[in-house]
């Protein structure tokens, strides 16, 4: 399934993503569920797939607009630097690290599949990092790398936009350039766990690819990550307990705009897709503040 959060004239409200369009289950659950990461938290998965089974989608993909996916996460982690061949791109001769890099982004910081990117007035160094996102179904604390694929709900696909100046403002953390308002994006949709093995079969090789304006800018697969989704999930549980809803964002490839020679960022105007093969394609475009 496709799990999707939308809204309507003006009512949030979530469902599932068909080939047709979107069926409107809050309309169908009025008092059950209150909005995704509620639906996740009481492992209501299950009465999605009894309740679609035959049902014509209520709404047509461009009658809605799409909202992140679980619009208010309790938790919003980044990791950093995660492919291989991701730490030469610092050109610092810094060796690979021996644990992930972790950061946090705030909700509002991003925003959902079709919404603009915001540039902010502060920096011209506005840059794109397509990221494939793990969407946490099962809580736990210390969770075994052996159980840990046991605790995804799905996945879904982010664009880690990044002020790159505002990066290096402070010395030992990323948070500034991390957090402008709406300038990030993910979705369109989170796709279940069980629909992405059955179609690509394996966690280690789902290919992503980020795309400004029609131009492949970054192309890897998950067979090249330092940390694998199953050694992330347990690394962070060991500091804290993870929730229903949590998002985990596993880092992205080379290609970012700030890595050509010479550095291209991005302008208004520009657009940017990010495809996970099995999971789904984020489209946003750019426009100032």
């Amino acid at each position: 399934m496709k799990l999707v959060s939308f809204s309507h004239d003006a009512r949030h409200s979530f469902g599932v993503a068909t080939e047709n369009g979107i069926i409107d289950l809050a309309a169908r659950l009025p008092d059950r569920y209150t909005d995704m990461r509620d639906v996740l938290t009481r492992d209501g998965l299950s009465d999605f797939s009894k309740l679609i089974e035959g049902v014509d989608s209520d709404f047509r993909f461009d009658e809605v607009s799409f909202e992140r996916p679980v619009r208010f996460p309790e938790k919003i982690f980044c990791v950093g630097v995660n492919y291989r061949d991701r730490n030469d791109e610092y050109r610092d001769n810094s060796t690979k690290q021996q644990y992930p890099s972790i950061f946090m982004r705030t909700p509002g910081s991003l925003v959902g599949h079709h919404a603009p990117l915001v540039k902010p007035p502060e920096s011209d160094k506005f840059d794109y990092e397509g990221e494939i996102v793990i969407v946490i179904g099962k809580g736990g604390r210390r969770i075994p790398k052996s159980d840990a694929v046991g605790h995804i709900a799905g996945l879904t696909v982010m664009n880690e936009g990044s002020i790159r100046d505002w990066l290096r403002h402070a010395k030992f953390n990323v948070t500034q350039g991390k957090n402008f308002e709406r300038s990030g994006a993910i979705g369109p949709w989170i796709t279940t766990i069980d629909d992405v093995t059955d179609t690509i079969g394996s966690l280690d090789n789902l290919s992503i690819k980020t795309l400004v304006n029609g131009e492949v800018r970054q192309d890897d697969n998950t067979a090249n990550l330092e940390f694998s989704f199953s050694y992330l999930i347990s690394y962070i549980s060991t500091f804290t307990t993870l929730k229903p809803g949590d998002i985990i964002a596993t880092g992205t490839p080379t290609g970012a705009g700030a890595s050509m020679e010479p550095p291209v960022f991005l302008k208004p105007g520009d657009q940017i897709n990010v495809r996970v093969e099995g999971v789904g394609e984020l489209i946003n475009s750019v426009v100032d503040e």
